[in-house]
């Protein structure tokens, strides 16, 4: 396999400027950096457009050079100088998949019967919300929703944070947050935003129902008018001297607590005969 050296061929530069969000925005495509995205990438059909990987890395993950070639992705080998071109990161993993976008429209990731839904409004650090997606997967939930003026989802330092889940849930953008919230409720979900001015903490609100957690902006959280639009406004309790929890620490939190008081109410109603202790 011939090795790209030059940094400056089309066929990187073709891919290097999907750093950019308006490049991706017109291409529809994005960058996954490292194994694991690529990896999950491959799993689905037809959204890995090609592959980029240096000779040290096509030796330590044979197997996705041979997901890549049996899915019929070019695989291009890439020296060093060229992933480092191509990579965001200071110590580059040495493999790398343009791919497209793999979003889908809000009322196919909210419709009636979830149970489980993050709603971002106004979330704008990329790793926050890269976490946030990562923590959703990993709790069960239905959907991620990135509504317009959260960061976009395929922002590179995201790509990187969700470890792969990116490509686990349905993930909608793009929508208001005032839409967003309709779709929730409109689903049949209860939406609780997750704010340090809720009257009543975690520990007090029935999490068995169906619920869209509302985040806000690591920053400020959720202004008065995006508190409004919440079924209720809840606050994570703080039992030490701590002022607050950052986001994706609050976001975890809440939606650990909603997965599990959702699934044991689920076992509870598939076993009746089982008491709760």
């Amino acid at each position: 396999m011939a090795e790209l050296t030059n940094i400056r061929s089309p066929r990187v530069k073709a891919a290097r400027r999907l750093t950019k969000r308006a490049f991706r925005d017109r291409d529809r495509a994005f960058l996954a950096e490292g194994p694991q995205a690529v990896r999950e990438a491959l799993t689905i059909k037809d959204v890995t457009v090609e592959l980029f990987a240096t000779a040290d890395a096509e030796a330590r993950h044979p197997d996705i050079i041979a997901a890549a070639t049996a899915a019929g992705v070019p695989v291009h080998r890439a020296s060093g100088e060229v992933m480092a071109d191509l990579t965001q990161t200071i110590t580059p993993q040495g493999i790398l998949a343009v791919c497209r976008f793999v979003h889908v429209p809000l009322g196919e990731a909210v419709p009636a019967g979830a149970r489980l839904v993050a709603l971002l409004a106004h979330v704008r650090d990329p790793g926050n919300a890269g976490t946030v997606l990562r923590t959703a997967d990993a709790a069960g939930a239905d959907a991620v929703v990135f509504t317009d003026a959260s960061v976009d989802p395929y922002n590179g330092k995201c790509v990187r944070a969700s470890a792969g889940s990116l490509f686990h849930l349905p993930v909608a953008t793009g929508a208001p947050v005032a839409q967003a919230v309709q779709q929730a409720k409109d689903a049949g979900l209860r939406v609780l935003a997750a704010d340090g001015a809720g009257t009543r903490t975690l520990d007090e609100v029935d999490l068995a129902r169906p619920t869209a957690w509302l985040f806000g902006n690591e920053a400020w959280g959720l202004p008065p008018e995006l508190l409004a639009l919440a079924d209720e406004v809840v606050r994570v309790p703080i039992y030490g001297r701590a002022e607050s929890l950052n986001l994706a620490t609050a976001a975890a939190v809440c939606l650990y607590s909603s997965a599990r008081v959702q699934r044991q109410n689920l076992h509870s109603v598939e076993d009746p005969t089982t008491s709760p202790r």
